[in-house]
This record gives structure tokens, sequence and C-alpha cells, in this order.
């Protein structure tokens, strides 16, 4: 066997249909009575659900932010802030997906406010040390122990709410968080089972782990440059650009490839071809510019997902990336032939 590092994350996961009910119970052993409840605005009936619960158990929340906003823009961020700044929150609890759960961990590392997600999507944030924020159209991320939340609550039934169109893109994203484990610099065996054990929220939690314990490389990065510059939609901006990604690197991981190729039904072999096959199942957009992107922002994209070095297993080709972008601006088929 391989030499290998592995880091475990710290935190606290509570997994189970109707485990939101324990919140009180869990901001009780921490000794906290006073929560900001945060949430995007489409979530305030889910919030208004956890606010009732908690009442239950005698606890007031301090106030309700419900203003997240996909990508954790920082003009958001400093509006949080001052909404917080007028409450006596001792706590930070984030109700939703990866937006709200951006600006929670925003908040916290900001404030040093204990952190607890409850969560309604497949993002994986909610399991990792990574923020990424956006400032004047462009998306940075950093990494930091500090920005972990301190507990997660996984439960089924809120997810149960979500349309058929976001559970697929959704899904998709965990998938890519998996997918990128098992070609990382830094992959492990451990990293390898979880990203191919994955399934529904469990695995959401387990491929939201592979992203918080291994080095992501062209997809993820591919995503930030896009989704954060021209402000698409993050879920499904994954959605498109995983197998498109992948048919980049795949010439330089064929052991990760025949690993995808046997978790992907359909595959008959070919990791890409289950890739397709899932995506058109799903019936999920597949073009870019069907949300939004300028067949004239591809070069600015190319420019900014070389501009900086990350660990990828195939060396970067401009070139070859802007045509990568080309073809999920314009929704074609992932293809191997770059």
């Amino acid at each position: 066997m391989e030499a290998f590092e592995y880091n475990f994350n710290p935190g606290r996961v509570v997994f189970g249909a109707g485990s939101v009910q324990k919140l009180p119970d869990e901001l009780k052993k921490l000794g906290l009575k006073a929560p900001l409840l945060l949430s995007t605005p489409g979530r305030v009936s889910q919030v208004e659900n956890v606010a009732a619960i908690l009442s239950g158990a005698s606890i007031k929340p301090a106030g309700v932010y419900s203003n997240a906003t996909m990508h954790t823009p920082t003009h958001i961020t400093q509006e949080a802030m001052a909404f917080l700044s007028s409450k006596s929150a001792d706590s930070v609890v984030s109700i939703g997906g990866g937006s709200t759960i951006g600006l929670g961990k925003a908040i916290s590392v900001r404030t040093g406010l204990p952190h607890i997600c409850i969560t309604t999507t497949y993002s994986g944030s909610e399991v990792t040390p990574i923020l990424g924020e956006t400032e004047d159209g462009r998306k940075s991320t950093r990494s930091d122990p500090k920005i972990f939340p301190g507990i997660v609550i996984y439960d089924v039934n809120l997810t149960l709410t979500l349309p058929a169109a976001l559970t697929a893109t959704s899904g998709v994203n965990a998938i890519a968080h998996g997918v990128e484990a098992l070609y990382a610099k830094n992959k492990s065996p451990i990293t390898s089972l979880l990203a191919v054990e994955g399934k529904a929220l469990y695995g959401a939690w387990l491929c939201g782990v592979c992203l918080g314990t291994s080095n992501m490389a062209l997809h993820h990065k591919l995503c930030h440059t896009i989704g954060g510059s021209f402000n698409l939609p993050h879920a499904e901006t994954h959605t498109i650009v995983l197998p498109h990604a992948l048919s980049y690197n795949a010439p330089a991981v064929p052991d990760a490839m025949a690993k995808l190729a046997t978790a992907l039904p359909d595959s008959d072999g070919d990791a890409i071809k289950g890739l397709n096959t899932l995506l058109e199942r799903l019936k999920v957009k597949r073009a870019l510019k069907d949300f939004g992107m300028k067949e004239e922002d591809i070069d600015k994209a190319a420019e900014i997902a070389v501009s900086n070095q990350y660990p990828n297993p195939r060396p970067l080709d401009k070139v070859k990336i802007r045509e990568v972008i080309r073809r999920c601006w314009a929704g074609e088929p992932a293809r191997q032939d770059l």
C-alpha cells in the first residue's frame, strides 16, 4: 500500500429522520441559548419551523437573517454582521444549503461564534473547513480549521421539499466532490472508499468529507471561476462542468476512471459515458449559456482558470481549458479528445 496522510474532520454529526428536533439539546449541551438563525429568502418557512422547535424548549432565537446569497458575497456578509451587532447572539444556526452555510461560516470565522448547520441539500459544505467568498466579481477560497462548523444535523425529511431539478443538480454536486477526491494530490484509501460509497444524504456527507480533506483540482477551480465571476448557480454549474473537467483529466487518472466506471450505472466501462447518461436521465440543463453566461465570457473564464497554480493530475493547457469551457457553455456532451 502506498504511504498516505489523512486528517479527520472535527465536529459532531447528528443524522436521521426528524433529527432537527434534537437542535435544542445540542445547544444546551454547549450552554447556548440565543442562536442567530440564517437562511435564504426561500427557506423562511423552514426557519419558522426551527424557531418553533426552539420555542418549545424555552430557547428564544436572538434573531433571524434570511438574505443569504449564493457565492457568499462579502457585502451580504457585512450586512449580516451589522444585523448581528444589534443582537445578543451566542451562536449561529444555518438552515439550508451551501449559500446559507457559507454565510454561517463567514460570520463564525469572523466572530468566533459556534456554528451549527441544519443542511437541506447535498452541498457538502457543512463538513469542510473551506470558505469561498465573492467580491468585485472574483471568488476566492480559503481553508482554515476555524471555519469548520461544530455540529451538523442531517434530517432527511428536510430534503423532501427540494424541487426535483435542484435535487438532481445538488446530488451531482456531491458526486463531483467524490470524483476529484479519487485523483486528488493528497488522495488516500480512506477518501477513495468514502468517494465511491456515497448515496443520497448519507453520500452527501461522505463526499463532503472528501471535499474537506482532499485537494480539489480542475473541476472545482472551473466551478469557482465560472460561478463566482459570472454569478451562475452553484449546483447547476457543477453539474455542467463535471463530465467535461473529468474528460480533460481522464488520460492522467486511469485508476480513478476505472473506479468511477464501476460506480456509475450503464457506463459500460467508460466513466464519461456513465456521467453523460446520468445527466441525460436526470433531464438537467447542460449549457452554461442557459444560466446567463455569454460567449464572450469564455476567454475571461479561461484566463482566470489558469491564472493561479493548483494541484491537478494533468498539466493545464490554456487553449484546451478554453475548449473545455466552451463546451460547457454550449451544452455539448462530454468527450475525451483533448
